[in-house]
C-alpha cells in the first residue's frame, strides 16, 4: 500500500492552518493547540519544514514560524519531500545504479519511473492554497472512462 507517513500528513495539516493566515507568526504551542496535535510532534515538524525553507523561523519571546512563500507557491510534493524524503514508489526510481539486486534483469524499471513521475506530477499540481479549501467538484476515479467522469460531474 502506498501511504505517506503521519509526519507528512501532520505537516500538511500544520501548513494548511498557517496558510489561512499566511503573514501571521505562530509559535509551536499555538499551532499544537489549533490543530490538536502533541507539542513535541509539532515542534519536530516545524523544524524540518524550516530546514527545508518552507517556513521562516525567529527565536525569542515574539518569535515563531511563518510561511516562507505564498501558499500558492508551495506544492504538496515539496512538503512531502521535506518531511518524508524523495517521493519514490520503489527503490529503483533514482538513476543511481546498484539500488536493487534485480536491476540487471528488470524489464519494468522505466515503467516504475513513469508511475513515480505521474505521482510526483500530481502532487506538484496541488498547492498549499488549494488545500485550504474543500474540494468543490467530484474527483475522477481511476479506471473510469472520461465519458463516465463527465456524466458524473454534470449531475
Amino acid at each position: 500500500m502506498l501511504r505517506m507517513t503521519k509526519q507528512a500528513d501532520y505537516g500538511i495539516v500544520l501548513l494548511t492552518r498557517m496558510a489561512l493566515d499566511p503573514k501571521h507568526w505562530f509559535n509551536a504551542s499555538q499551532l499544537a493547540d489549533l490543530v490538536q496535535l502533541p507539542l513535541p510532534t509539532v515542534s519536530k515538524i516545524l523544524k524540518l519544514l524550516a530546514r527545508a525553507n518552507l517556513l521562516e523561523s525567529h527565536r525569542g519571546v515574539k518569535g515563531g514560524y511563518c510561511l516562507a512563500r505564498r501558499p500558492q507557491e508551495v506544492t504538496m510534493a515539496e512538503i512531502i519531500s521535506a518531511l518524508d524524503g524523495p517521493i519514490a514508489v520503489t527503490e529503483c526510481i533514482d538513476d543511481a545504479p546498484g539500488e536493487c539486486s534485480q536491476e540487471s534483469n528488470c524489464s519494468i524499471r522505466e515503467n516504475w519511473q513513469r508511475i513515480n513521475l505521474a505521482i510526483r506530477s500530481a502532487l506538484d499540481g496541488i498547492t498549499l492554497a488549494e488545500m485550504t479549501h474543500p474540494v468543490t467538484r467530484d474527483l475522477v476515479t481511476l479506471g473510469s472512462s472520461e465519458a463516465e467522469s463527465s456524466a458524473e460531474m454534470a449531475t
